[in-house]
């Protein structure tokens, strides 16, 4: 029978089975070291007699029962860690302090005193090497063929990098080579059997070893030397993944589970600024606050960070049911787990609605009478939206006006419209639905100055977020999973980029600092070449890129061209001098806008085009309307299309 038949039977008995028999082999050691004891002392040969079964008994009678207190029949050796290994020596170091009492004080004929003391140390030797003989042979050493695990080191030597070192020595993938780290002190040290790497010599250890992935464990390291050490690896070829933060790691959950791809807002290069925990509270702790387009990206964390701040009632309001649906049962299960709002009776509810119904959004205020209302509900994917440039146009900027309008007449106090960097001198249909929304909400806000305890509206604008529906990131990493190509529109193309938790924590704060008609512009930093990223994504994935230079590389980059009413680069700013705010994340633009009477009679005209679908006109009047509004390229709606077929 082969030794790992013999392992798999072994590491399958029932646990009674594995009790007695763990029962059984200390017995047997307690027999053996007493045995050996006599024949040590007395240097000779002894037979088994009753001096030596006096002992047995003895021994029995003392580390069984503490044995069993200290729970050592219970662990599970082959999965055990350095507690069981200290529980272990406190359990023998109690039998030794004991055993030899025992025979200290008792004189038995025929039983030297020093027995006691030399059986102890003899029996705590085999009871100590049973127990790490079980864990190498059943639990990743001996046996365990080391031929198909992926051998992997790990940059960060802490406590995070020995749990994550055990993690991986239980699973059947992978293989600890070895740990790196940047403390000069520990380089050349052995840590757990493992030696420790100094980062200068990675390219040799990749090579030597054969290494394929390399694990970050550095939950509490900052994002400028975690970029440091990203550019580091970036020329190896070897898979690149990291560990969560160092809250999920402090809770004892470090697994190899845990693992995940590569953040890729740790190549971007900007520290998240922590948000203030009193402006995230001031709309919404003890408040009925409601979220428009609460299943979407921004919309749902949004939902997220606000349970969060505990708020009396949060409503939902959502088209999509399975969007809504999805949303729902999330928060309801996070709010299972949060005992403040529990005992506040915080209430969600989940309201399937289109906030293009005026109908049905006086019904919600009115019922519902909310404080605070988030409106994240729009179309936002540019090239859907040039397509279907008059659903867009309805849904962006008439859902916003109803949402705003119904949100004026209920008084609610506070109205936040989440916005887009797209509104600025647009060159699509979406970006211009979204400046046409903001115009709508600063002329009300206008309108409604004079009137006390009018709505207070304000917009928040910024570019895109990182795993967001329709995001390039996702679509990446499906294609470098499928062996590429990655597709690019342009060799040139640039974005804004932020993480969703931290854009919706700045779309709250933000609210907290409106006037009345404020336009609030994110602090994305540098803007990214989107070029750069896929190949930083092809590079950390342990893959190359396929180009002229490397013509026998892993992944391609395709240039497909730009798509319909898409940009090269995105803008914050209409006009020029942003003013500072109270966050350093967060500036306060000032935009010209037309007045409700003037903006009116424009919005009825563009209305009856959109009622038309005849695109050539609605064109036109948003070049009126929307100050830099440049349409790239003809018209591409598809219905459009298809009507002018037919003629």
């Amino acid at each position: 029978m082969s030794q790992s038949r013999l392992q798999h039977i072994a590491s399958h008995f029932p646990r009674t089975v594995k009790q007695s028999l763990a029962v059984g082999v200390d017995v047997l050691l307690s027999a053996i070291a007493c045995l050996v004891a006599f024949n040590l002392r007395l240097e000779a040969w002894q037979s088994l007699g009753q001096a030596q079964v006096w002992l047995l008994g003895v021994s029995v009678a003392v580390f069984f029962p503490l044995f069993t207190m200290f729970g050592l029949y219970r662990a599970i050796f082959r999965y055990s860690g350095i507690q069981v290994v200290i529980t272990l020596n406190k359990a023998l170091a109690i039998y030794t302090l004991v055993y030899t009492g025992v025979f200290a004080v008792w004189d038995m004929d025929g039983v030297p005193r020093s027995m006691g003391l030399l059986q102890a140390m003899l029996f705590a030797f085999g009871v100590l090497s049973s127990r790490l003989f079980v864990r190498y042979w059943l639990g990743g050493g001996m046996g365990r063929a080391q031929a198909g695990r992926v051998p992997v080191l790990i940059y960060g030597a802490g406590s995070a990098g020995r749990q994550l070192a055990t993690g991986i020595n239980q699973s059947r993938e992978m293989l600890p080579a070895g740990y790196v780290d940047d403390d000069d002190s520990l380089h050349g040290q052995v840590l757990n059997g493992l030696p420790i790497y100094k980062p200068a010599n990675l390219a040799e250890v990749v090579r030597k070893h054969g290494i394929k992935q390399i694990f970050l464990a550095l939950p509490s390291v900052g994002r400028r030397r975690r970029n440091e050490i990203i550019e580091m690896l970036k020329p190896l070829p070897v898979h690149v993944r990291t560990l969560p933060g160092l809250m999920d790691l402090t809770s004892g959950k470090v697994t190899v589970s845990d693992l995940k791809e590569l953040d890729i807002e740790d190549l971007l290069g900007r520290e998240p600024v922590p948000p203030n925990q009193l402006m995230l509270a001031k709309k919404i702790t003890g408040k009925v606050v409601m979220v428009t387009g609460a299943g979407g990206s921004i919309g749902s964390e949004l939902c997220r960070q606000i349970l969060k701040s505990a708020p009396t009632t949060l409503l939902l309001v959502e088209l999509t049911e399975f969007a809504l649906y999805q949303i729902e049962q999330e928060l309801q299960a996070q709010l299972a787990h949060m005992s403040i709002e529990a005992e506040q009776g915080a209430q969600i509810v989940a309201l399937l609605a289109n906030v293009l119904n005026e109908t049905r959004m006086a019904q919600i205020y009115a019922a519902y009478k909310p404080h605070t209302v988030y409106h994240a509900a729009a179309y936002k994917h540019v090239p859907l939206v040039e397509h279907n440039p008059s659903e867009g146009i309805r849904n962006n900027v008439w859902g916003t006006l109803v949402a705003a309008q119904q949100a004026a007449a209920h008084r609610v106090r506070d109205f936040v419209l989440v916005s887009t960097d797209k509104a600025v001198r647009p060159t699509n249909m979406m970006g211009a639905s979204k400046r046409i929304a903001e115009m709508g909400l600063q002329a009300l806000a206008q309108q409604s100055s004079a009137k006390e305890g009018a709505t207070n509206f304000s917009m928040v604008r910024f570019g895109n977020v990182l795993g967001s529906s329709g995001s390039v990131v996702p679509l990446f990493r499906k294609q470098i999973a499928a062996g590429g190509p990655i597709t690019l529109t342009d060799e040139r193309i640039t974005r804004y980029f932020m993480t969703i938790p931290e854009a919706a924590q700045l779309v709250i704060q933000a609210g907290t600092m409106a006037s009345g008609g404020d336009v609030f512009v994110l602090n994305m930093g540098e803007s990214v070449k989107i070029i750069d990223l896929a190949r930083k994504m092809i590079e950390l994935s342990g893959l190359t890129v396929q180009d002229s230079v490397n013509p026998e590389g892993d992944i391609a980059i395709e240039v497909t061209g730009l798509r319909p009413g898409e940009k090269l680069y995105e803008e914050l700013l209409i006009g020029e001098n942003p003013q500072p705010t109270l966050h350093p994340r967060i500036m306060k633009a000032h935009e010209d806008f037309l007045p409700w009477l003037v903006l009116q009679p424009c919005l009825a005209d563009l209305m009856a085009a959109v009622e038309a679908n005849d695109v050539p006109n609605m064109r036109a009047l948003i070049q009126k309307l929307v100050s830099g509004y440049q349409p790239d390229g003809g018209v591409v709606d598809w219905v459009h299309l298809a009507e002018n077929k037919l003629k």
